[in-house]
C-alpha cells in the first residue's frame, strides 16, 4: 500500500467533489508531526484546519475518549442524555464572552451550528433577513452557502439560494476597504432591499478563515455591536475556527470587549471529534420550542468526553497565551522573508496563532499571485510539509499549527517554507 494507489483508489470511490490537497495519506501522527503511509514525515502547519489546536493524539485527549469508550458512545443526548454534555455545556456557557446568562446546544457540525444560529434568530426576533459579509465561509449546507460570501468552489452548481440573505463589504485595511465604508454599505442595504425592523441577524467572523485571515478591528465590532443593539438585531460571531484559544484568547471576540447575541463553536472544541455547538444568551436560546432543535448525534458522548478533556488541556498547558508565542514565532520567519521579496509578500498577519501571508505581483495590492500560493502547497506536500492556501483570490497562505507545536519543529517547516519558496519565484 502506497500513497499513489491509495488516490487511485480514491479517486474510483470517492466523488470527486469531495476533493484532497495532496496524495498523501496519513498512517499515524502525534502533535504537530504526521507519518503517511510510506513512512515518510510530515511536519502539520493545518492542524484539520484548526481543529487539532491541542495537537494530534494529546494524552490526556486520548484518554478521556478511550474512558467513554469503555462506557458507551453513543444514546442520543435527546432520548437517553447524559452528565458529560450538561458539564461540556456549563463549560461552554461560562467561557463565552459577556454577563449574561448563556445556555447551549450541541450539534455535529460548524454548519449545522450556523443554520441552526439562524433558526434561534428568526424564532426570537419573528423577522426573516440575515446579513454576511463578501469573503465569509460558514458552511456548505444550502442556507449556509447562502450565506457564505465567496463563489468558487463553494457555491459552483448548487442554487438557486435561501431568499433574505444579504452581503456587505468586510472591512479590510489591506485591500482599501474602510469600516466606514462597510457600515455605509449597511445602511444601503438597509435602503435598498431590507429595512432593519426586517433582519434578524448580522453574521460575522472576528477573522475570515477561508476568506484569507483578514480579521475585524474591535472598533469595527463595537459599532457593529451597537447598530445591532439600536435595531433589535442580533449579532452572531462565527468563532468556528477562531476559537478555542486560536487567537490569543478562548474566543477571539472577547478581544473587542463584546458580547454576542448567538456564537458558533466548532473545530478545536474536542481535539478533532465531531461536534459543534451553538452559546447564546439564555432568552434567546430557549426561543424555539422543544424539538425544534436537535439532531441524532449532536453532543455525541466521545466527543463531550474529549472536549471536557480539551478545555482542561487549554487551561493547564496556558494555550491561549502560548497561541501568542506561536504567531509571534511565525511572523518573525514570514517579516525576515518579505524584507528579501517586498515586491511577492504584500502582507504578513496574524491573529494569535492564526497567521497568513498574502502574494501579489511587483509589490502590487490589486494584482494578486495565486499561482503561487497553489503552487507552494502542492510543493510543500512533496517536501514533508502541510500548507493550507485560502483567500477570496486565491493568494494566501495560512498557517494553522497545532498550539503546542514545538519551537523547534516551527523553524524546521518554516525552513522548508523558505526553501521552497525561494525556488517557486
Amino acid at each position: 500500500m502506497n500513497n499513489a494507489s491509495l488516490q487511485e483508489r480514491k479517486v474510483n470511490a470517492i466523488a470527486r467533489g469531495q476533493g484532497n490537497m495532496a496524495p498523501v495519506y496519513v498512517d499515524r501522527a502525534l502533535n504537530a508531526e504526521i507519518w503517511d503511509v510510506e513512512g515518510n514525515r510530515h511536519i502539520d502547519f493545518g492542524a484539520g484546519i484548526a481543529v487539532v489546536n491541542t495537537g494530534h493524539n494529546h494524552p490526556k485527549v486520548k484518554a478521556a475518549v478511550q474512558a467513554q469508550l469503555e462506557r458507551f458512545t453513543h444514546t442520543c443526548v435527546m432520548v437517553s442524555p447524559y452528565e458529560s454534555a450538561v458539564a461540556l455545556a456549563e463549560k461552554l456557557n461560562a467561557a463565552a464572552p459577556g454577563n449574561t446568562p448563556k445556555k447551549s446546544i450541541f450539534v455535529t457540525t460548524g454548519a449545522e451550528a450556523v443554520e441552526n444560529c439562524v433558526k434561534i434568530a428568526r424564532a426570537y426576533t419573528g423577522r426573516p433577513g440575515i446579513i454576511a459579509f463578501n469573503g465569509g465561509f460558514h458552511g456548505r449546507t444550502n442556507m449556509t452557502m447562502g450565506l457564505t460570501g465567496k463563489v468558487n468552489p463553494y457555491k459552483i452548481g448548487f442554487g438557486p439560494f435561501p431568499s433574505d440573505i444579504y452581503h456587505i463589504p468586510y472591512p479590510n485595511e489591506y485591500l482599501g476597504i474602510t469600516e466606514e465604508q462597510a457600515l455605509a454599505d449597511l445602511q444601503m442595504r438597509f435602503t435598498c432591499d431590507i429595512e432593519p425592523s426586517r433582519v434578524a441577524a448580522i453574521i460575522i467572523e472576528p477573522v475570515q478563515g477561508e476568506g484569507g485571515f483578514y480579521m475585524a478591528s474591535a472598533s469595527f465590532l463595537q459599532k457593529l455591536r451597537k447598530l445591532c443593539d439600536d435595531h433589535g438585531i442580533l449579532l452572531i460571531l462565527d468563532e468556528i475556527q477562531a476559537g478555542f484559544a486560536r487567537t490569543g484568547t478562548m474566543f477571539c471576540h472577547e478581544q473587542a470587549g463584546i458580547e454576542a447575541d448567538l456564537m458558533t463553536a466548532a473545530k478545536g472544541i474536542a481535539g478533532g471529534f465531531p461536534i459543534a455547538a451553538v452559546v447564546g444568551k439564555a432568552e434567546i436560546m430557549d426561543a424555539p420550542i422543544p424539538g425544534g432543535l436537535g439532531g441524532t448525534y449532536g453532543g455525541s458522548p466521545v466527543g463531550c468526553a474529549a472536549g471536557l478533556a480539551v478545555f482542561d488541556v487549554i487551561e493547564e498547558e496556558k494555550l491561549c497565551d502560548r497561541a501568542n508565542q506561536v504567531g509571534a514565532r511565525f511572523v518573525e520567519h514570514l517579516k525576515g522573508l518579505q524584507a528579501e521579496y517586498p515586491q511577492i509578500i504584500g502582507d504578513v498577519r496574524n491573529a494569535g496563532a492564526m497567521i497568513a501571508v498574502e502574494f501579489v505581483h511587483d509589490g502590487d495590492v490589486t494584482k494578486p499571485y495565486p499561482e503561487l500560493a497553489k503552487g507552494l502547497s502542492a510543493k510543500a506536500a512533496e517536501n514533508g510539509l502541510v500548507l493550507l492556501s485560502c483567500g477570496i483570490r486565491g493568494n494566501v497562505i495560512r498557517f494553522l499549527p497545532a498550539l503546542t507545536i514545538e519551537m523547534e519543529i516551527i523553524d524546521e517547516g518554516m525552513e522548508i517554507f523558505k526553501r521552497i519558496f525561494k525556488e517557486l519565484v
